[in-house]
């Protein structure tokens, strides 16, 4: 179920009004928000439902057990949960990728291994409920978030929908604090949600989706075929086509959870304005990059033991960052450099913690911007030989015919604007839109939507981020 189709509006009609009607019934709230978030995902595959209702389950009985505990046993009902969780992860989402890779080694060595692979689906949001689940297990073992009682309230934080499939990452003391009592409806921002959704879905069913059909994907599927200016130009059209389809996705997830008296944590912050990769990582999958950083950089000692170790830590975290995109090693290879990179920037001291660069702004921003970029083209090939090709075709400059046609054009100009839209813009418009009448509060939406409907290419591509 797409956030930008006619089922989920009739899913999201039905799940807010009954939201609303419940809301002085917090617990029957909560589980009838349950039973919509168990729906949206069995319309994916109704055969992983025991996945998400076992993670959550599991992780509520290790959370109060922890709280239980002392010493050695609570550190090993811990240690034994974080291996529980990424089991699930690794069994469905990298077993064959390693094994795959376990055979090709010992095959080198003249050894034939009849090695057994997994004839199974990989579970949509696998990643994010892992992540989720370990959130809330890791801020009990701190002491950061007491176990709860409730075990709906477990269930719904890891399954609630808007979040469910590819974020934000919402951290259970955040989430949790918000079940235990009613919504107040004077506290939902109204004209907030409105323009969210709307800009997420011009920016997922518009930009996204005409650059991705009439353009990027032909050319990332066989870039021999092209010019080189036809591959410079689809790196740059898939720059703004992942920024557009993920922070589309997350957008409309942040305002449909705040129509349902929720907030979520902001993940996209203009990233393609960063003049350090360490400043493209604040503004770029916000929740991820600090997740990454709270539960895997500070724990393996982050900044605290000298410059070497800080090194070491950002390419453990940015090679397992990488990773979890996904079982390839392309994706690898992408975590690999921006790790190089962010280590650079720390001993050449060009992103310090006071903000500091040594290069102008100018520079800095092209030099960000076209790494950015250029680590983009392994994440985007299928493979890491037709990343080569589209590297070696595009720096060969043997040719400038360009196939990008006017709505191409466009769409470029539209995506580059998102990055430079000022906030107050922004703000202006939802302070209007506060002060308008309730038919100008009904008619824009529905005429935006109508005419996106209508601009719109045929069929709804999913998201990029649901394969991971």
């Amino acid at each position: 179920m797409l956030f930008p189709t006619i089922e989920f509006a009739a899913f999201f009609a039905v799940v807010f009004a009954v939201t609303w009607l419940l809301n002085n019934h917090n617990d029957p709230k909560k589980w009838f928000l349950v039973a919509a978030s168990y729906v949206f995902y069995a319309a994916w595959n109704p055969n992983y439902l025991f996945i998400l209702f076992g993670s959550s389950l599991g992780n509520y009985l290790l959370a109060r057990l922890i709280g239980e505990l002392e010493g050695r046993p609570r550190k090993l009902v811990f240690w034994l949960g974080v291996a529980g969780n990424l089991a699930l992860l690794g069994v469905f989402k990298y077993y064959n990728f390693f094994v795959a890779n376990f055979a090709n080694l010992v095959s080198s060595l003249g050894m034939q291994p009849n090695l057994p692979f997994l004839e199974v689906a990989l579970p949509v949001a696998i990643s994010f409920i892992t992540f989720h689940a370990l959130s809330y297990l890791i801020d009990v073992y701190r002491g950061d978030l007491k176990p709860t009682k409730s075990l709906v309230d477990i269930l719904l934080y890891i399954s609630f929908f808007p979040h469910l499939v590819a974020g934000p990452i919402v951290r259970a003391k955040d989430f949790l604090s918000q079940t235990v009592h009613r919504s107040e409806p004077e506290n939902v921002r109204l004209a907030f949600a409105v323009f969210l959704i709307l800009g997420g879905l011009f920016k997922k069913v518009i930009v996204a989706n005409y650059l991705s059909t009439d353009y990027v994907d032909a050319i990332f599927q066989n870039p021999t075929a092209y010019s080189s200016a036809d591959l410079w130009f689809a790196m740059y059209g898939y720059a703004l086509q992942i920024y557009c389809d993920f922070s589309a996705y997350t957008d409309i997830a942040i305002g449909v959870a705040c129509l349902l008296g929720y907030r979520f944590p902001q993940n996209f912050n203009q990233p393609y304005r960063a003049l350090s990769l360490q400043d493209f990582w604040r503004r770029w999958h916000i929740t991820l990059s600090t997740w990454l950083r709270d539960y895997l950089y500070k724990p393996l000692g982050g900044n605290q033991y000298g410059l070497a170790w800080t090194c070491y830590a950002l390419m453990v975290t940015m090679l397992l960052g990488g990773l979890w995109h996904g079982a390839s090693w392309n994706f690898v290879i992408w975590g690999a450099m921006h790790g190089v990179a962010l280590v650079i920037e720390r001993v050449l001291g060009l992103a310090g913690k006071d903000g500091t660069r040594r290069l102008p702004p100018v520079i800095a921003w092209l030099i960000t911007f076209h790494f950015v970029c250029f680590a983009w083209i392994f994440f985007r090939s299928q493979t890491f030989e037709s990343a080569l090709d589209y590297f070696r075709v595009m720096f060969s400059f043997q040719s400038f015919a360009l196939t990008m046609t006017p709505l191409v054009m466009l769409m470029f100009v539209f995506g580059a604007l998102t990055q430079i839209i000022p906030d107050r813009t922004q703000e202006r418009a939802e302070a209007w839109y506060d002060r308008a009448s309730v038919i100008w509060k009904i008619a824009l939406p529905v005429v935006v939507i109508w005419l996106i409907a209508v601009a719109s290419p045929d069929g709804v591509p999913p998201f990029i981020y649901f394969q991971f």
